[in-house]
């Protein structure tokens, strides 16, 4: 559903585009409502234009083995989205999803090759948000290689803790199912909810249905580093 949600010159990186930038890049966006559990795109189509994200969170993941998910991003308000796909002129090679109510706007490949061309701050902030995104999934591909189970659950919950911080107390701000859970983590269902549990049980997590509240981080940092 498309809607006439205003650009704002203060988010990021549009608050590095001149004033010219800014009025060209009014006249040849869309933006639009995406509600939760909604595909922005799928794995296959063609990338046509960059999706930035206003307001809202996502999940971009790939498709393994009996159409098992694995999440491989996790994006809030003022992330790039499908943006890689764009630079390297490929289709996309992964799927997003919305994890709850979203606004998108969606920035056509040729007027984001534009802006790239003529804007160094531009150019650099989308060169340091693509050497960020593989740093962390070189890291993430080790660690959920070589983690056991509770320290892979347990460093996932920290990822959620860093990318989307508390809502109210120690809450995260996000919630996941528990297959979602297993998918962040490279496991089963079945064991992302004992191990869930345990933390529980081992007064590390409180669980309120799909509230995580992380009680005790040196615990849950310390399960993370040993593995």
């Amino acid at each position: 559903m498309t809607t006439n949600h205003l650009l704002r010159r203060d988010i990021p990186p549009l608050n590095v585009l001149s004033d010219e930038e800014f009025e060209n890049l009014k006249h040849n966006y869309h933006s639009c409502k995406v509600m939760r559990n909604e595909v922005l795109y799928h794995e296959g189509d063609n990338a046509d234009s960059v999706m930035l994200l206003v307001e809202g969170k996502v999940k971009v993941y790939k498709e393994g083995i009996g159409q098992r998910e694995q999440i491989v991003k996790l994006a809030k308000a003022n992330d790039f989205i499908g943006y890689r796909a764009v630079m390297a002129g490929e289709k996309h090679s992964a799927s997003a999803q919305a994890l709850e109510d979203c606004t998108v706007i969606k920035i056509p490949k040729d007027v984001m090759f534009n802006g790239i061309k003529n804007n160094f701050r531009l150019a650099h902030y989308i060169i340091k948000s693509l050497a960020v995104e593989l740093s962390f999934s070189r890291y993430r591909s080790v660690t959920l290689a070589q983690k056991q189970i509770r320290g892979r659950l347990a460093e996932s919950l920290l990822v959620l803790r860093d990318k989307y911080g508390y809502s109210k107390g120690n809450t995260l701000n996000v919630n996941l199912t528990r297959e979602d859970m297993a998918n962040l983590s490279n496991m089963t269902t079945s064991n992302a909810i004992r191990t869930l549990s345990n933390f529980v049980n081992e007064n590390i997590i409180e669980v309120h249905g799909r509230e995580i509240n992380i009680i005790n981080e040196p615990a849950l940092e310390r399960i993370s580093q040993l593995g």
